[in-house]
């Protein structure tokens, strides 16, 4: 590995475009590859044995691209395979997690709402978070069926996405909810759909940028930072429609770049 080498950011769709924004935004000089699993999306509503052998084979394609550093932007992936993918792999790797212990600093009212699939909520990983800081807060736990989906179309704002944001946060609100962990790195991007439903009095917790800050800790531990000064290239791939992300990286990140449909075996387990 070589600090010139790429950074590897994987997600089971476009949701993880939310961590690339983070990443590049702190350090533009990092060149970076996305890999897109759209064609499997969404890992919520999939086995813990699919996520976990997917995530290892993404993993690998993206070590084959030279990769110095692997970043899991996905919390369902993290939460059921971050252990067997750093035994797996020996380069620095981050996963992410919803922000339960920001939320519960951050609550006022001690009511904090969570959003996130439903294999994130039925993880030990994220059980153990609840209960580390179930005397601080009351969790209102919900998945948000649907969300990820028409994300993946590339909707945002339809009527369907309020209806859904509405059925998941209405009982959130009414409970007295001031905080919202946003449980997947698909939902920051509902952001402002969820602004006016609940207003700016709901603090939303998108753990991006701390998931940025922990990669560079990591690059800075290993030496593999790019110097600033350099500028980085961005490669997005996806294993379904390379049209559709290319337009979203333009149309929610303002990033020009190109896009590319690759092929990535599934598991030999669900062929």
């Amino acid at each position: 590995m070589s600090r010139s080498d790429v950074i590897g950011i994987f997600d089971s769709g476009l949701g993880g475009l939310s961590v690339l924004r983070a990443i590049h935004a702190l350090a533009p000089q990092e060149s970076l590859i996305y890999c897109a699993d759209s064609r499997y999306a969404p890992y919520g509503e999939r086995s813990d044995a699919f996520i976990a052998e997917r995530s290892e084979a993404i993993g690998q394609w993206l070590c084959d691209q030279h990769a110095k550093a692997l970043v899991v932007a996905c919390n369902t992936a993290t939460a059921h395979a971050i252990t067997a993918f750093r035994a797996r792999f020996t380069l620095p790797a981050i996963g992410v997690e919803p922000g339960i212990k920001p939320a519960a600093l951050a609550s006022r009212s001690g009511v904090v709402g969570v959003l996130a699939t439903a294999a994130t909520l039925r993880s030990a990983k994220f059980q153990r978070l609840l209960t580390e800081f179930s005397d601080r807060c009351r969790f209102i736990c919900r998945a948000g069926h649907g969300l990820v989906e028409r994300i993946e179309m590339g909707d945002l704002d339809s009527l369907e996405v309020q209806a859904l944001l509405h059925q998941y946060l209405d009982p959130m609100l009414a409970a007295g909810a001031d905080t919202l962990v946003l449980g997947s790195t698909h939902y920051p991007f509902l952001a402002p759909a969820i602004r006016r439903i609940a207003g700016d009095g709901l603090t939303l917790i998108d753990t991006g940028e701390a998931i940025a800050r922990q990669l560079l800790r990591q690059l800075d531990q290993h030496d593999l930072r790019q110097p600033a000064g350099t500028t980085g290239t961005v490669r997005l791939c996806t294993t379904a429609d390379a049209a559709l992300l290319q337009r979203v990286a333009h149309q929610w990140l303002q990033l020009d770049a190109p896009a590319e449909t690759i092929e990535i075996p599934l598991p030999a387990l669900n062929q």
